[in-house]
């Protein structure tokens, strides 16, 4: 066997992993999910930086917001998820930099001073972090159902400010009946992989 993790583990968080469509009305905690992301804060990411910013939505009333800007067909399995999160990439991460990156603190200043440097790093490693995310989800027995049909400018009006980009919005819960849809192909190693 080439890899190390046990083969259940190895299910859980890739071969039987699906995106959920349903769920069931189990409540997702906040412990749960702080404990999802001291799990995943240790994936890497350029730098060290930490630009992934979750946004929570366990109100109706911020629900009900939410829902208004999703996708028609993205609507109900996000009114009727146990809880909703808006993943969104803060463009202002550099801030942080001197604290996260002790041993080279001038990064903040040389790379990233100008905001399109920030945007485009921060757009790049707050993807790296919600795919860390995802994978936290499932390693917490729930299931995501990681969305972006969306309006962008709506949810960050709504939810966010100018400084955060939203990424994408992720159900999460117990899968619930019917949950998932029939898997679709992945290609294969050799159509992905090439030596030099």
């Amino acid at each position: 066997m080439s890899l190390v993790l046990d083969p259940a583990a190895q299910d859980l968080l890739f071969r039987e992993a699906r995106t959920a469509n349903t769920f069931t009305d189990e409540p997702v905690t906040d412990e749960q999910v702080q404990a999802i992301y001291d799990l995943v804060k240790y994936g890497p990411t350029a730098f060290n930086q930490t630009p992934l910013r979750v946004v929570l939505v366990r109100s109706a009333e911020a629900r009900e917001r939410l829902v208004t800007h999703m996708a028609e067909g993205n609507q109900a399995k996000t009114a009727a998820a146990p809880l909703v999160a808006i993943l969104a990439a803060d463009n202002e991460f550099h801030e942080e930099l001197p604290s996260l990156l002790p041993h080279f603190p001038q990064a903040k200043d040389l790379f990233f001073s100008e905001r399109p440097a920030r945007e485009s790093a921060a757009s790049l490693n707050a993807a790296l972090q919600a795919a860390y995310f995802i994978v936290g989800v499932r390693a917490a027995g729930l299931a995501a159902g990681p969305m972006t049909g969306y309006d962008a400018a709506g949810i960050q009006k709504e939810f966010l400010d100018d400084d955060h980009t939203p990424l994408m919005v992720v159900n999460i819960g117990k899968p619930g009946e019917d949950a998932w849809f029939p898997r679709s192909p992945r290609l294969s190693f050799e159509d992905v992989v090439t030596t030099v």
